[in-house]
């Protein structure tokens, strides 16, 4: 039995996916859009199959260049929710398939239609040739922090407020990227940094050890926001060896206002004066 399934955006497309009840859900070359929805739909949730993603590699990288997607994927990886691997050719319309189902995605501009069976011998058919080349295929290789992880040890070792004030960074960037709001992984961990007066020796230690970025890079990094007038450092002695540096917000109007302000703030003055 056939039947299309006319879904206004990829969400509603991905719970006709889901409604099969089974245990795993193959998803074969989903786009960008699909996979940023598949990742948002899946966090927080226990009540969805395990998914195998055979995606193409380009598209990966290209969507897992973003840490807010790429961290939330890596919680779902570590947490055996997600397995990724790289698709080896072409498939002509992105698939979802599980032991009972078949569901092709087709978008048509904003429209998005997904056309289902669950005639036993086509799933069948399709679901074991997807299976074999979901086993053969090379798992792809996530190097981004789970973002669970991050929020964690950033807490334990820089502080509460320090991590509240990250995850607040972070939403801002979601939220308001269309606006011109985009900052990386290791400029927000700065910004965090210098609004609760942390040593760059701490936040950047910390940033190399959870996976972040290197402390060559966020060295690299507060060079230019201190540059730009955002950040500000003051030396702080130590017993033995050159002293250290405590990040401060430069700017005024940096100071004062919450963590989302900040964001958007310093983000206005990094365009402002482009790299």
């Amino acid at each position: 039995m056939v039947s299309n399934l006319l879904a206004a955006d990829v969400e509603a497309a991905l719970e006709a996916a889901f409604a099969g009840g089974d245990d795993e859900l193959l998803v074969v070359d989903p786009s960008a859009e699909t996979i940023v929805s598949l990742v948002e739909t899946a966090v927080g949730r226990d009540d969805l199959p395990e998914l195998s993603m055979l995606a193409d590699e380009r598209t990966l990288k290209d969507v897992l260049d973003d840490f807010v997607v790429a961290s939330r994927t890596a919680d779902l990886v570590a947490d055996g929710a997600l397995d990724l691997r790289v698709l080896d050719g072409e498939v002509d319309n992105a698939l979802f398939v599980s032991p009972s189902r078949v569901v092709a995605l087709v978008t048509a501009g904003a429209g998005v239609a997904a056309l289902s069976t669950d005639d036993p011998e086509f799933v069948g058919e399709v679901y074991e040739t997807h299976r074999g080349a979901f086993d053969e295929a090379e798992p792809y290789a996530l190097r981004t922090p789970a973002i669970s992880r991050v929020r964690e040890t950033m807490e334990a070792e820089i502080g509460e407020e320090a991590r509240a004030d990250f995850d607040a960074v972070l939403d801002a960037v979601e939220a308001d990227r269309e606006r011109g709001v985009d900052i990386d992984e290791v400029t927000a961990s700065l910004l965090v940094a210098a609004k609760n007066d942390v040593l760059l020796y701490d936040i950047s230690k910390w940033g190399e050890d959870v996976g972040i970025a290197s402390k060559a890079t966020f060295s690299r990094t507060k060079t230019r926001l201190e540059d730009l007038g955002i950040i500000d450092t003051e030396k702080v002695p130590i017993d033995v060896g050159r002293p250290r540096l405590r990040l401060k917000l430069g700017d005024d109007r940096l100071r004062d206002i919450d963590a989302a302000e900040l964001a958007a703030e310093a983000a206005e003055m990094m365009a402002a004066t482009p790299a």
